[in-house]
């Protein structure tokens, strides 16, 4: 038998690359940047949009209540409405990731300390949505916002 001819019989013929290949580190890096950034952005935001159509009398009470002058209640239309916006455009990052997370622990001291190391009855942590929020811009905070973002990777605070 011809090796030869059988060679030629079963050499395969090159296949052509396709326009798909898989992502590289670094984008993928950058995506779930961007992922974290939208999802944290996004859930805080929608707080912030019901503090603007109930008001802040009740956090303003809050504040009386702790000492505090009841004016700082408005700071949380910066906490959940301006820095969630800068967080999800990817401007001014980590900055406005800081003032979530400063925002998240001026809640935490006001309204939720009883139930800091409360259970439900599910067995999950009573604070789970707020330490979503959290830690979720805290992470932001030390990630910042990758290239996928208007302030771009070279950004001073991104």
């Amino acid at each position: 038998m011809n090796t030869q001819a059988v060679a030629s019989n079963t050499a395969r013929t090159p296949v052509a690359p396709t326009s798909f290949t898989s992502p590289s580190p670094a984008t993928l890096d950058d995506s779930g940047k961007l992922l974290l950034r939208v999802v944290v952005g996004v859930l805080v935001l929608l707080h912030g949009i019901f503090k603007l159509s109930a008001g802040v009398g009740f956090i303003g009470g809050m504040l009386a209540k702790a000492g505090l002058p009841s004016g700082l209640a408005y700071l949380v239309f910066v906490g959940e409405i301006v820095a969630p916006l800068l967080m999800m455009a990817g401007l001014f990052t980590r900055a406005a990731a800081g003032v979530v997370v400063i925002n998240m622990l001026v809640a935490f001291g006001l309204v939720h300390m009883a139930d800091l190391f409360s259970l439900t009855k599910q067995g999950g942590w009573a604070l789970e949505l707020q330490g979503l929020y959290l830690f979720g811009a805290l992470t932001v905070v030390l990630l910042g916002a990758g290239r996928f973002s208007v302030g771009g990777t070279n950004g001073r605070w991104n």
